[in-house]
């Protein structure tokens, strides 16, 4: 690709970044609102979730109602897929070149991690609920990781996490309420 048109898709990347962020946010009252919509609503709502770069948004939460009412390993492959979905806005943000944390510590952490052992980070990162998984897609897209890889080692962490907490909220439920539920 020659650098012209990098500069160009760098440039589209982190305005799709701000664009993608600033709609999130402003419509996050009304994203519980789509899980009535069943499975393809936790997919929206993940995605909505885990599209926003550095602003919490109620993913896990969702998830975890949501293991309650239906198959909780529905819920975490709908899940799953929406929040891995929604990590390339953070991808993008550090493909764009625009430097959000360079200047973090954490970020050098990370970069190290990443260019070590960019797969593994990755999947942990994405397996534990952790406020820094946003700096982990940046620092991956600077580095050019192959999105395919990002992607597909994302989606593995988040399908971890997704069912823990989904199987959490189908369990935890069960046992407060038995006779609504069961």
């Amino acid at each position: 690709m020659s650098k012209r048109y990098l500069t160009i898709a760098r440039i589209l990347a982190f305005i799709a970044v701000i664009a993608i962020t600033v709609f999130v946010y402003s419509v996050r009252d009304q994203a519980e609102k789509l899980a009535i919509y069943g499975y393809p609503g936790i997919f929206l709502i993940s995605f909505l979730a885990y599209a926003t770069v550095f602003l919490p948004a109620p993913g896990i939460a969702v998830v975890f109602a949501m293991g309650a009412i239906f198959n909780p390993i529905g819920v975490a492959l709908a899940a799953a897929c929406g929040a891995a979905l929604g990590e390339t806005v953070g991808y993008l943000a550090g493909f764009s070149g625009q430097g959000v944390v360079e200047r973090a510590d954490i970020y050098e952490k990370f970069t190290t991690w990443m260019t070590k052992n960019g797969p593994l980070t990755v999947f942990l990162l994405a397996a534990i609920p952790n406020p820094f998984f946003d700096i982990a897609g940046v620092v991956a897209g600077a580095l050019k990781m192959p999105y395919v890889k990002f992607i597909v080692w994302c989606w593995c962490g988040q399908m971890i996490k997704m069912l823990f907490f989904a199987y959490a909220g189908a369990t935890s439920l069960d046992k407060l309420l038995p006779g609504i539920l069961g």
